[in-house]
């Protein structure tokens, strides 16, 4: 039997030293705000993706701008995040990124997180309080992460005040002989991972392995490619990360690609079920993975949050990605493992047909809110979802879907944000006009709050 390889280091002092980039001029390290608000504002931060130099849309960067609930919920406030004066941006604040960003934040909004994603800083940790409008401060040192997670990082607020980010290498098919005779090996490729002290801006654990497929999962051709999404139990023991998962068939006549190398066709269509990624947190051990044999959809998500810890202590795992998905599953705090006897699907709560779920947010008590497009249908639809009893999960008001075509940016949305009873959406098409949407998840109703000025090639992205 092939052995995983499993590498875990609690970092030294002179592997810490490596890992932080130049400091800021605050070096204060205990997340206290140096320049604290004079009240307890609790500001929502918006955030929004501009273009970059050739135009493509959402490529540019990530800016931010921070309001105050009462301005959110205004119909006649107005958030221009975009306006240019000449060539350059005049309202809110760019955080460091050479595209678009990966962002967190605190639960009650004091501070944003943010990794550089690609680019001469790609890897970077920053930390930002939030004091209101383009008032962010930078906090604590840099950190570099791209020794362990490289350049362009896959990471999540994986409970308050934990970072984790994650890594999959390349898939590499192993295979002996020669043309037409050749013997299929496996497809692994190897995991890494990081944890992230946010309140003390700090690697505190990392660990490197080889997936851990089964022999017989590597024999019959699986693989994974992108794992994102990261989150911790209530128990804080165990680590959850979604996966990509792929198939080929070995059993085929593969064939050789230009360089000679022997391409197995694809089973997609055989792949047993959806998987999860499983380690023992904090310690980054024992790697196992998780099947739901009820769908087949990944659960690494795309930019946004896909699996969140429910007031009742189960894990609640959407599976879509950007390319879609209506199903959302079920980890059993009791044994860790998915529960067969759960199964949400967003077309039969609905009574609807090609539902795509983009983004989905447990807000509390087993109720939840997703966006999601319909195939064959331009817009972007809100619905609650009543994760416990789910003919009881509603469709929200008609605004959102005729107000704008939100189908092209849906798939690029971060964080839904949460302030009390009322769950906060900044949404637009790309290039065009939208507003901020406020659902109470109590009262079941909707409404349209601020207004988001848009630019050619820019579009909002969250709030927090």
């Amino acid at each position: 039997m092939k052995k995983n390889l499993f590498r875990i280091a609690l970092l030294s002092t002179v592997i810490t030293a490596l890992t932080l980039g130049s400091c800021s001029s605050d070096d204060n390290n205990s997340g206290t705000d140096p320049n604290p608000p004079a009240d307890d504002t609790r500001w929502i931060s918006i955030t929004g993706s501009f273009p970059d130099e050739s135009g493509s849309a959402g490529d540019g960067g990530t800016r931010a701008f921070a309001i105050t609930t009462e301005n959110a919920a205004n119909p006649d406030y107005e958030v221009d995040l975009f306006k240019m004066s000449g060539e350059k941006y005049v309202v809110g604040f760019a955080l460091k990124s050479d595209r678009t960003a990966r962002v967190q934040a605190s639960e009650d909004g004091k501070f944003l997180y943010n990794i550089q994603y690609t680019g001469t800083d790609g890897g970077v940790f920053n930390k930002y309080s939030v004091g209101g409008a383009e008032k962010y401060t930078e906090v604590g040192s840099e950190l570099n992460t791209a020794s362990i997670l490289g350049t362009a990082p896959r990471w999540v607020k994986a409970a308050e005040g934990i970072g984790v980010g994650v890594f999959s290498s390349t898939v590499t098919t192993t295979y002996t002989g020669t043309v037409p005779n050749f013997v299929y090996g496996n497809r692994d490729c190897e995991v890494k991972i990081a944890v992230i002290d946010l309140n003390n801006t700090s690697i505190t654990n990392t660990a490197i392995f080889n997936f851990p497929w089964s022999d017989a999962e590597r024999a019959a051709g699986y693989s994974v490619g992108r794992i994102d999404v990261p989150v911790l139990n209530q128990a804080k023991n165990k680590l959850y990360i979604g996966c990509n998962v792929a198939k080929v068939d070995p059993t085929k006549t593969p064939t050789p690609n230009a360089s000679g190398v022997p391409v197995w066709p694809s089973d997609a269509a055989n792949i047993n079920g959806t998987k999860t990624l499983v380690v023992d947190y904090p310690s980054l051990r024992n790697p196992k993975v998780i099947t739901s044999t009820l769908t087949k959809v990944n659960n690494h998500g795309y930019r946004t949050m896909t699996q969140y810890v429910g007031t009742d202590g189960h894990l609640y795992q959407g599976v879509f990605s950007n390319s879609g998905g209506y199903e959302i599953l079920r980890i059993s705090k009791t044994t860790n493992d998915y529960d067969p006897s759960y199964h949400f699907n967003l077309n039969t709560a609905l009574g609807i047909t090609g539902a795509n779920i983009k983004a989905l947010r447990y807000v509390k008590d087993g109720i939840a809110v997703a966006l999601y497009t319909i195939t064959g249908t331009p817009g972007g639809y809100v619905a609650l979802l009543d994760l416990n009893t789910p003919a009881n999960s509603v469709k929200l008001a008609t605004e959102v879907e005729t107000d704008a075509a939100l189908s092209t940016t849906l798939g690029q949305f971060q964080n839904i944000g949460l302030v009390g009873d009322n769950v906060y959406l900044p949404l637009t098409p790309a290039g065009k006009d939208g507003n901020i949407y406020i659902v109470n998840y109590k009262t079941k109703t909707i409404k349209k709050g601020a207004k988001l000025k848009a630019a050619s090639g820019s579009f909002y992205l969250g709030a927090y």
